[in-house]
């Protein structure tokens, strides 16, 4: 079948991209920036990858696409925080004109569980969506889930984080909601059921896993599966407010993303009627299977997708294509360049290790405080490391920077700085030859905003001279990673 993907550099999007190919499905991905964009398949020629941005109907009109299916995993939740609604709404709406034109027979969607009773902007957002997924006249198949759990995921890795680093958390009322996990393994299987399975069309399926939690239950099975001892206290007096503050500083996530979860997280969503093994034939895995199979995905560097690459985790842009070529003028610059001591192997080795556990060679603890100063002024920090500890990819992110180009084969890695700053920042390491020597140069570059970026520059330039210079210097002279 020809199929037509979008949301294919997003969680979910990743990781059912091989399943279709590897089924001998036709695959049309559109995606904003074709850079971001990493296919491992080993089957190219059934594959296809357009640009299109959803909330820009001029960039869909795509020649030559027809197509039986179209997945529908565009999200916007970490986009905004009170523009749910209005952004949803207008993809969608954007969506259906293309799937017309496209001549789609089916379309699938990944929303949310919905509570009859209240429901979060976030949820109310989805349901929005899905109305305009009912009138388009196309037939459809609407598959809501709630939490999903998978390496990766965003829900993951929030338990994660607090779990590992809490023994002792105090923690607000929303914790006693109640609400029905499901494996990501679980909600790629039942989209792949659904496809032209004409019973389905035209309906709205619940799928969840076969466990009804709490999100205290869960933090505290997660504990149990790790061999953690934790206890957790719930404190009434916690504010919506505090309670995004919470998760902000804690975990990894944004603050707009905090708040969003947070206001879903207020409202129970369990499934009406579970259709999950209905749909797969498979027995849905338990929570603390998920969280076991998450483990053993993360041990075997096996993570296909994790949200903190995808441009919602940034506390910037929606898109890069612009910053991938590094200003010259009206810039500092600071330049190092170093003759290499090693094979030349092991310096890109060490470039595509830089980060994450691996640290950044030189003075990590000036490292540490800067990405804690970030996140006290409202950034992301240091905390979302890397999704591999061995390979980068273009879209990638990397602690508080973004992978612009990684081309192994050139010995070249540009990153663009998501921090907070009064300006903006670019980091480039390239393998080069000069005379038949090879060299590591190490290039960083800072576009000023105003007199408050050039004040900036200066006052982080002595210690520029000591974390460069003894990163560029490390870096050549010996492999540093395993």
């Amino acid at each position: 079948m020809k199929v037509i993907l979008s949301g294919a550099t997003g969680y979910i999007g990743k990781r059912l991209l091989p399943l279709l190919l590897e089924a001998g499905h036709e695959v049309t991905c559109i995606v904003r920036d074709r850079r971001r964009f990493q296919s491992h398949s080993k089957t190219p020629g059934k594959l296809t990858v357009t640009e299109g941005d959803f909330l820009r109907p001029e960039t869909l009109s795509i020649p030559n696409i027809k197509a039986d299916i179209a997945f529908y995993l565009v999200h916007s939740m970490s986009s905004a925080i009170d523009r749910f609604e209005e952004m949803e709404v207008q993809s969608a709406n954007n969506f259906v004109a293309a799937a017309k034109s496209w001549n789609v027979k089916q379309i699938i969607f990944l929303s949310g569980l919905q509570n009859a009773a209240s429901g979060s902007p976030h949820l109310l957002s989805r349901l929005k969506v899905e109305q305009v997924l009912i009138q388009s006249g196309i037939p459809y198949t609407i598959l809501r889930a709630g939490i999903i759990v998978g390496s990766g995921s965003a829900s993951f890795e929030i338990i994660r984080d607090l779990t590992e680093k809490l023994p002792l958390m105090v923690t607000p009322r929303w914790l006693n909601t109640r609400c029905q996990p499901i494996a990501v393994r679980d909600v790629i299987n039942s989209l792949i059921s659904v496809m032209m399975h004409t019973p389905v069309f035209n309906r709205v399926l619940d799928i969840g896993g076969p466990d009804i939690l709490t999100y205290k239950q869960m933090l505290l099975q997660y504990a149990e599966v790790r061999g953690l001892r934790r206890k957790i206290f719930i404190l009434p007096l916690m504010t919506p407010r505090l309670s995004s503050y919470w998760l902000y500083f804690i975990t990894s996530t944004s603050y707009k993303l905090a708040v969003n979860l947070v206001n879903s997280m207020k409202v129970e969503v369990i499934c009406r009627e579970n259709y999950t093994e209905n749909l797969t034939g498979i027995k849905p895995l338990t929570y603390k299977e998920s969280i076991s199979l998450a483990f053993d995905k993360i041990a075997r560097h096996h993570v296909v997708s994790s949200w903190k690459d995808a441009l919602v985790s940034s506390s910037k842009r929606s898109s890069l294509k612009e910053y991938i070529a590094v200003p010259e003028f009206g810039c500092f610059h600071d330049v190092r360049q170093t003759e290499i001591k090693c094979s030349t192997g092991d310096v890109i080795a060490n470039i595509w290790g830089i980060g994450g556990e691996n640290g950044w060679y030189y003075a990590d603890f000036l490292w540490k405080v800067r990405g804690y100063i970030d996140k006290v002024a409202g950034g992301i920090g240091l905390r979302r490391g890397r999704t591999n500890t061995d390979e980068i990819f273009a879209g990638d992110a990397l602690d508080f920077w973004r992978v612009l180009l990684a081309d192994k084969s050139a010995g070249r890695l540009l990153l663009y700085a998501e921090m907070k700053l009064p300006g903006e920042a670019w980091l480039e390491y390239k393998l080069i030859e000069s005379n038949g020597i090879a060299f590591l140069r190490q290039t960083a570059t800072f576009r000023p905003r105003g007199l408050s970026g050039r004040l900036y520059w200066y006052a982080v330039w002595p210690l520029h001279q000591i974390i460069f210079k003894g990163m560029n210097s490390r870096m050549a002279a010996a492999r540093l990673v395993s």
